[in-house]
C-alpha cells in the first residue's frame, strides 16, 4: 500500500510540468531534420543497428528501445493478448464508448487535443490510428516475436512529443496553467483510461472480470507505459491502487471546458454518420451517458434521451459483434473487420506515422 503515498495532489501537480526527456530530446533533432522522419516512417520495425546519419539524441532514443526487449516479462505479455483475444471487439467498443470520452472530460489535458486539427476535423482517421496502436500491441507474439509493436509505441512516444513541441513553440494561446502538453498526469490518466476504465465499462455492462485479469491488463499497461515515455513508478498494480488513481485524477482535473465540448461533439457527430449498427447510432448519447456518469457527461454537455440499463446495453454490444464475426471471433477476425473498414472508409488501412512537415 506504499505506492497510494503517492496519490497526492502535490505529487501530481509536479507531474504536470513534467514531460519526457529522451523523447523531447530527439524531436528537436527530428524537426531539424525532416528527411529523417521520413527514414523512420518506412521501416517495418526498428533496425537493430541505427543508421549512423542520425544524431546522438535520435539514436539514443532508437537504442532505449532496442534494449527493451531485455525487460519484458513473457508471462504478463502472454496474458495480456489472451485477455484481448477474447475479449478485443469488448475492448474497441469500450475504447470509443468510454475511454476517448472520459479523457475529453479532462479539461487541461483536452486543451493540447482540440489544438489538433486532425483530432476535430479528421476524427475518423485518428480513431483509426488508435485502433491501429491497439491492434498492433496486443497482437499475439507481439514483443517477444512480433516486433513491430515496438516501433508502434516508438511512434506513439514521438507523436506525443511532438504535441509537446508544436503547443510550446507555435500555440500563443497556450496556458501555462494547462501545465506542459502531454504532462506526465495527462499520459498517467490517459494510459488508465485505456485500461482501468476499458475493465469498468466492461463490467457496467455485466462482464465478468476477475482480479487476475484486471491485473493482468494493469501490468499490460506498465510495460506499455514504460516503452511510451511514462514514469511507470505512479502505475498502479492493482485495482484499489487504480481506483485511488482515477478517484485524484477526477478531482484534480474533470470539470467542463470549451475545448472538451468541441472535441466531443465531433466524436458524436463522427459516430452518427458512421457507425452501420442502428442498435448503437440511435443511443449514442445514451450509451455515453451511460458509461461515463452524470458528472462527467455534464462536463461535457452531454444530455441523454433515455436511460439505458448495463445489462440491455450488454446484449446490444453482443448482438453487434454476432453480427460482425458469428462465432469466429479472434484477434485475427478483428484485425481483417478493422482493416476492411478502414479501406471502404478511408480507402487505405490507417498506419502509425510520425507527421511530416511541409519544406516548401
Amino acid at each position: 500500500m506504499d505506492k497510494l503515498k503517492l496519490y497526492t495532489n502535490s505529487n501530481f501537480q509536479a507531474l504536470r510540468g513534467q514531460g519526457d526527456p529522451l523523447a523531447d530530446e530527439a524531436v528537436k533533432s527530428l524537426v531539424a531534420k525532416p528527411e529523417w522522419i521520413e527514414i523512420i516512417n518506412s521501416w517495418e520495425e526498428i533496425p537493430q543497428d541505427i543508421p549512423e546519419i542520425f544524431d546522438s539524441a535520435v539514436q539514443k532514443y532508437f537504442n532505449f528501445f532496442n534494449s527493451s526487449t531485455d525487460h519484458y516479462d513473457l508471462e504478463v505479455l502472454k496474458k495480456g493478448q489472451l485477455f484481448f483475444e477474447k475479449k478485443g471487439d469488448s475492448y474497441l467498443g469500450m475504447l470509443g464508448f468510454y475511454s476517448l470520452p472520459y479523457c475529453y472530460a479532462f479539461a487541461d489535458g483536452a486543451e493540447v487535443l482540440v489544438r489538433s486539427n486532425r483530432i476535430v476535423n479528421q476524427i475518423g482517421e485518428r480513431l483509426g490510428e488508435t485502433a491501429v496502436f491497439l491492434m498492433d500491441i496486443f497482437a499475439p507474439g507481439a514483443f517477444y516475436e512480433d516486433k513491430k509493436a515496438i516501433l508502434t509505441c516508438a511512434k506513439v512516444r514521438l507523436i506525443h512529443a511532438f504535441s509537446r513541441y508544436f503547443v510550446e513553440a507555435y500555440a500563443k494561446d497556450w496556458d501555462l496553467k494547462f501545465g506542459k502538453p502531454v504532462n506526465q498526469e495527462d499520459m498517467l490518466g490517459t494510459n488508465l483510461a485505456f485500461s482501468y476504465i476499458v475493465l469498468r465499462g466492461l463490467i457496467k455492462m455485466g462482464r465478468r472480470i476477475d482480479r487476475e485479469e484486471s491485473e493482468a491488463i494493469l501490468a499490460y499497461w506498465k510495460w506499455i507505459g514504460y516503452l511510451i515515455g511514462l514514469e511507470t513508478k505512479n502505475w498502479p498494480n492493482t485495482a484499489r491502487e487504480a481506483i485511488e488513481v482515477d478517484r485524484l485524477i477526477r478531482k484534480r482535473q474533470l470539470r467542463a471546458s470549451n475545448a472538451g465540448k468541441q472535441l466531443i461533439q465531433a466524436l458524436i457527430t463522427y459516430y452518427k454518420k458512421s457507425i452501420p449498427e442502428p442498435l448503437l447510432t440511435e443511443r449514442v448519447e445514451d450509451i455515453l451517458y451511460f458509461f461515463l456518469g452524470k458528472e462527467a457527461s455534464d462536463a461535457l454537455g452531454i444530455v441523454p434521451k433515455n436511460q439505458l440499463e448495463g445489462g440491455i446495453l450488454g446484449l446490444i454490444f453482443q448482438y453487434s459483434g454476432w453480427k460482425s464475426y458469428g462465432g469466429k471471433k479472434s484477434y485475427a477476425s478483428i484485425r481483417r473487420m478493422m482493416e476492411q473498414q478502414q479501406k471502404e472508409q478511408f480507402g487505405k488501412v490507417m498506419k502509425i506515422q510520425l507527421p511530416v512537415r511541409n519544406r516548401s
